[in-house]
């Protein structure tokens, strides 16, 4: 497990997770940060860098350029293994597994060996200091990189991962994690655990807007308005036209399998 150590920040930190491909997501985010004097060193991406979108290498180079820290995902850690899928924990023969299919040959196809030994020297874990507080950052879980955990789980399961940080790193405050692609915060055992959301897919509430979270006094959740017209024409141009690409315009995922029940449209 490759741990680093940011040391202690101060001032603004910024946290997202699942740039997913989606070039223009990432570039609004970056002048977000930009017009708000967020320098690099205080931006975290909880990984997933490629994934469902159209522009696998141009958004990674975007984010290396940017020179943020990011923690290694599922996708990340399969595409830097040369695996012949995402790893995303989806349920085999659901519909997300099919899916999933498409997006991942796409980005395969465009990461480069480079930028795959690139992705292998993520860290698993990041840890910093933020105003007298102790925060960790990981993708899905340590028990598995692509765990589910949603703003619903039972409280037993975010304790199991809380044991395994404390068992890695010593006692930690806050928890910014990524994966599920919704964004939420959960008090377990006095520990708030976050998670950033995703900017590169909306979060099946209606909206075309995406989400990533702010920490200065507390967390804050904050809206990310970019040009997901544009994002849309690149998946189309591209072929990718199984289902993710309507929902960068509707605010709707193409399945909800993935989803526990409580979290689920009552209707379409």
């Amino acid at each position: 497990m490759k741990i680093a150590d940011l040391g202690k920040l101060s001032g603004p930190v910024l946290v997202f997770g699942g740039p997913y491909s989606n070039l223009q997501a990432v570039t609004a985010l970056r002048e977000v940060a930009e017009r708000s004097g967020i320098a690099p060193m205080h931006v975290i991406c909880t990984g997933d860098i490629v994934a469902y979108c159209a522009e696998a290498a141009a958004t990674l180079a975007e984010i290396r350029d940017w020179g943020c820290t990011v923690v290694a995902g599922n996708c990340e850690k399969q595409l830097g293994a040369g695996a012949g899928d995402c790893g995303c924990g989806f349920e085999d023969g659901s519909t997300c597994d099919r899916l999933s299919a498409g997006w991942y040959a796409h980005a395969d196809a465009q990461i480069g060996a480079e930028d795959r030994a690139w992705m292998r020297g993520r860290p698993d874990f990041v840890l910093f200091h933020h105003a007298g507080l102790r925060h960790a950052v990981l993708h899905g879980g340590l028990s598995d990189i692509s765990r589910f955990l949603w703003p619903v789980s039972p409280e037993a399961e975010f304790a199991e991962e809380l044991a395994l940080i404390r068992a890695t790193a010593g006692p930690v405050d806050r928890v910014f994690a990524g994966h599920c692609g919704l964004a939420f915060s959960r008090i377990v055992e006095g520990v708030e655990w976050v998670n950033a959301g995703a900017i590169g897919m909306p979060a099946n509430a209606g909206r075309a807007t995406t989400q990533y979270a702010m920490l200065d006094e507390g967390v804050t959740f904050q809206e990310l308005s970019y040009d997901h017209s544009a994002a849309h024409r690149a998946m189309v141009a591209a072929g990718l036209t199984q289902g993710y690409h309507e929902a960068l315009l509707s605010g709707y995922w193409p399945s909800e399998d993935v989803l526990p029940p409580d979290l689920r449209r009552v209707s379409a």
